[in-house]
């Protein structure tokens, strides 16, 4: 179903089919905003295979003012696959505001409603949302897609949009003796969310040891099954690429993580309005939230939908369990 060829040469507006969706691309490599799409009833087979080939094509689609509710956020969530849940979280001592475990609350809303205090344990761990990763990298299975729902936003220009890396085209853009590299020795990289925490607030988590923790093991370069282009699978969750000395490893990792973060394979989608909704393929893109004066200031309620990845690489080199990793 994927589509290989570039998105360089898409015209500016792309009809899917007569009566059918519309997309309009957002980037000469990436991204797209879909109109079209009756969110108040089912989404057709025939609708949601455009939809599955655009996200193919594009890596992240943009749709807005739906009129999803959580229980018609997860029921469209279920068409990509078997959902993940914030058990980890939980059982780690996180409590949960939302009234269902496969929503992720990933707000600045405090339990009784009030905004979240940034300097809180679970405002220093958000603060790792803001580095460019990809969901649940840590995990033995990883994530395939994320669809992330608007149900409050704070006004205009106080921040809170979201960013994303394109992975596919900062892969091709490498130097050619670097790619012949990567391919060539086929790196095993492994992701920790101790690990972005700890980067991202290095005082509050200076105890925090990741190499005490379980880590995700995920080839370094893989082939983005879907459309049939090379991808590299990098995220903040990097801890280490097996078999390279400290030194070399961090650096290549940094290298890596640079390159793909440069404004050429970036963008930042803005949301507008209660029920947009982004979704994003997390095996050839990379997000980061971007924060803001609204943070201390108002109420930023999102809600996101994960899918497990199905495609063959889902499990990396991980043993099949169910041990995944939280944080509270």
């Amino acid at each position: 179903m994927g589509d290989t060829s570039s998105i360089k040469d898409s015209p500016s507006l792309e009809i899917s089919s007569p009566g059918a969706i519309t997309i309009k691309p957002l980037h000469p490599t990436f991204g797209a905003e879909i109109i079209g799409v009756d969110f108040s009833v089912p989404i057709s087979e025939a609708i949601f295979r455009q939809l599955h080939a655009a996200i193919a094509k594009y890596g992240v689609v943009v749709f807005r003012a739906t009129v999803l509710n959580d229980e018609s956020h997860i029921a469209f969530a279920k068409q990509f696959g078997e959902l993940d849940d914030v058990t980890p979280y939980t059982a780690a001592g996180r409590k949960h505001r939302l009234k269902y475990n496969e929503l992720f609350d990933v707000s600045n809303v405090d339990m009784d409603g009030s905004i979240l205090d940034p300097d809180t344990p679970r405002g220093q761990a958000n603060r790792g949302n803001g580095l460019f990763h990809v969901d649940s990298s840590f995990n033995p299975r990883r994530a395939g897609y994320s669809l992330l729902l608007a149900h409050e936003l704070p006004p205009s220009g106080m921040g809170g949009h979201t960013g994303f890396a394109d992975t596919r085209t900062a892969f091709e853009n490498l130097p050619e003796d670097l790619k012949e590299e990567l391919v060539s020795k086929d790196y095993i990289a492994c992701h920790s969310i101790h690990h972005s925490r700890k980067l991202a607030a290095p005082e509050f988590f200076a105890d925090v040891d990741p190499e005490r923790y379980p880590m995700g093991r995920h080839r370094l370069v893989q082939r983005h099954e879907a459309s049939g282009r090379m991808n590299l699978y990098i995220a903040a969750h990097l801890h280490h690429i097996e078999g390279l000395e400290p030194e070399k490893s961090k650096a290549l990792i940094n290298r890596l993580l640079t390159d793909a973060e440069q404004p050429s394979n970036t963008i930042e989608i803005l949301w507008k309005t209660v029920g947009d909704l982004v979704i994003w393929d997390n095996t050839c893109t990379m997000h980061r939230a971007v924060g803001g004066p609204f943070l201390r200031k108002y109420r930023r309620d999102m809600r996101r939908a994960t899918v497990h990845d199905s495609s063959s690489q889902a499990w990396g080199l991980n043993e099949h369990t169910d041990i995944r990793q939280g944080m509270p």
